[in-house]
Parts: C-alpha cells; sequence; structure tokens
C-alpha cells in the first residue's frame, strides 16, 4: 500500500528574541505570571520587511539540502498560515517560485492552529493516491503582525518562526497512518480576528478600534483545548489499538504548557514522551508541530510512532498517527 512518509525536515528561526523580561516593559506582566500560566520564556520576532513567505523559504531549503533534492522534484507545496504573505496570491505560490520548484502546483490552507496538521493529511492522501511524488508541508506564521502589544492576554504567547516537512511515497508500513479531524465553528466567539476580513473589511474606524489583531478568551480555549486535543487523540489511538507503551512521543500543538499536561496526562503518557519546546518559542501556530519534529529529530528512529495533536480557534482540531522513516 502506497504510503507518505517524512524524510526531511527543516526550520527557520528569527534571531530576535523577545523575553519576558522585555514584556515586563511593555505590559502590565511578569516573568513569574508567564511562566506560571504559559510555561513560556521567550519567543522570536521577525523584523518588518519580512513576512511568512521569507521564513518558509527558508524551512524548505533546509529540508531539501538535508535530503539532497533539487525544487525540481518537488510535485506540490502546501503552506499552513493564518499570517500569508498577502490575501492574494498564495503564499505557497511565492515559495515555490523562490524555491525554483517550477512544476510544482500550490496553496495555502488556513485552520488557525490546525493548519499544518490538515495540510499534512491533505498532502500525505496526495502522495498515497499517486497523484504526487514529492510534496513540500510547510507551516509558517509571523504571529507579531497580528498581536497587540498592550493586551498582556495575548502578547505573551504568540511568536515568530517556520517548519518544513518534506513527503515522500513508501511501501513500508511507515509515514502517515491515519488522521482524525474536527471543526466547531460554534468556538469562533473565542477565538478570533473581528477585522479584515470580507463582513469587516480594514477601515479608519477598524484600524482605530484595534481590531485587526487576534482576540482569544483564554478560559474557554483552555477547557476545550485540553478535552479535544486530548479526546481525538485517544480516539485514533484506539481504533488502531495504540497503547501508552506504543507510542514513543506525543506531538501535542504548543499553544500552553498547561494544556500539553494536562493532554498528555489524560492519555497516560509520562512527560519524557511528550515534545515540548514551547518556553523557547511560544505558539507559533502553524509552525510549532514541524518545529517539534525538527528539535527532536537526533531523538527519533526509524519505526518510532508519533501521535501528532492540535487544536486551533474556530474551533478547529485533530490528531495523525506518524511512523517515522529514519
Amino acid at each position: 500500500m502506497r504510503r507518505a512518509k517524512v524524510t526531511a525536515v527543516g526550520a527557520y528561526l528569527p534571531e530576535r528574541r523577545l523575553t519576558n523580561a522585555d514584556l515586563e516593559k511593555l505590559v502590565d506582566t511578569s516573568n513569574e505570571w508567564i511562566l506560571e500560566r504559559t510555561g513560556i520564556r521567550e519567543r522570536r520576532i521577525l523584523g518588518r520587511g519580512k513576512g511568512s513567505a521569507y521564513m518558509a523559504i527558508r524551512a524548505a531549503e533546509e529540508a531539501l539540502r538535508k535530503r539532497g533534492l533539487p525544487a525540481e522534484a518537488i510535485d506540490l507545496v502546501i503552506v499552513a498560515t493564518v499570517t500569508p504573505e498577502y490575501p492574494f496570491p498564495a503564499t505557497a505560490n511565492l515559495v515555490a517560485h523562490a524555491l525554483g520548484a517550477h512544476r510544482a502546483w500550490g496553496f495555502d490552507i488556513e485552520a488557525a492552529c490546525s493548519s499544518f496538521l490538515y495540510a499534512l493529511s491533505i498532502a500525505a492522501d496526495s502522495i498515497s493516491s499517486g497523484r504526487v511524488e514529492r510534496a513540500l508541508v510547510i507551516g509558517s506564521d509571523k504571529m507579531s503582525s497580528i498581536i497587540d502589544y498592550r493586551d498582556r492576554a495575548t502578547c505573551v504567547i504568540f511568536g515568530d518562526a517556520a517548519g518544513a516537512v518534506l513527503l515522500e511515497p513508501t511501501e513500508e508500513e511507515v509515514g502517515v497512518l491515519d488522521y482524525l479531524h474536527r471543526s466547531d465553528g460554534s468556538g469562533c466567539t473565542y477565538l478570533h480576528m473581528k477585522a479584515g476580513g470580507s463582513l469587516l473589511p480594514p477601515s479608519v474606524r477598524t484600524v482605530r478600534n484595534r481590531l485587526h489583531y487576534v482576540y482569544q478568551e483564554g478560559r474557554q480555549v483552555f477547557k476545550q483545548a485540553v478535552v479535544q486535543m486530548a479526546a481525538i487523540s485517544e480516539d485514533l489511538m484506539k481504533k488502531h489499538g495504540l497503547t501508552a507503551d506504543d507510542i514513543a512521543f506525543f506531538v501535542p500543538h504548543q499553544a500552553n504548557l498547561r494544556i500539553i499536561e494536562a493532554a498528555a496526562q489524560r492519555l497516560g503518557l509520562p512527560r519524557e514522551k511528550v515534545m515540548i519546546n514551547i518556553d523557547r518559542y511560544g505558539n507559533t501556530t502553524s509552525a510549532t508541530l514541524p518545529l517539534c519534529l525538527y528539535d527532536y529529530e537526533s531523538q527519533l528512529k526509524k519505526g518510532d510512532n508519533l501521535i501528532l495533536a492540535t487544536f486551533g480557534g474556530g474551533f478547529t482540531w485533530g490528531a495523525l498517527w506518524l511512523r517515522w522513516a529514519y
């Protein structure tokens, strides 16, 4: 049976670090308050004049370089992002052009923090069908471009970064083996951006009222994220008879350390089996999952079972079973 396997990972992290001490100078907060509620110590910030495409290109270039493949070998590019370079054209088109992937077609996918996992599923299905040989799936978000640094509820959480995975076909029992995804539009109330779309286009009023930033009601999001991310991961594991002993690593979306710990506990997974890097990067939205794979790549071995899980605004959530291929 033809499947899609991950054959390389790449990442890009901006050089500038925004620490909790820096945020103490901007809003009414403290290092202790941020650590206790989020587990974040610092996050990366991309400078002006550069957007999500810049980071996506750098991450993709590293993945291709590590695999030793030219960009011309890529058939499909999907960029997962909530901060595209432009409303149109798709950031994926810009990335493919910059890479020299002239044979590739591509598009962006936006499902809040679930964007990368949704994109990975679509790319894997495209390869399994035989219509695509090689695909780049990239999560890239410049969250600093839509964060209000007067709002202590959100500005302490998010950072900028990109992560990329290269997918290729295999007939071995490795790669993307299954996934489950869900959504619930009623969750829009609790996590969204109020203006900038067709319902409320940019205007003097929307800018003056600071409506072009992330809005979040943290308690409601926290409650749903803990329940749904763990529940769908549990459903996927039960579907295939997997237990905590069978899992090498749980790869959760890096939204909040307390959410990660609660979900892992519900699945019966000890901390040493949970990928965590939120303390260094914050919530990079579409980039969190590939960044985890990138950071833990040296600890992975062929045949390791990974459960990737996510939860995002809207609400969107999902889980994916990936068996490591190298």
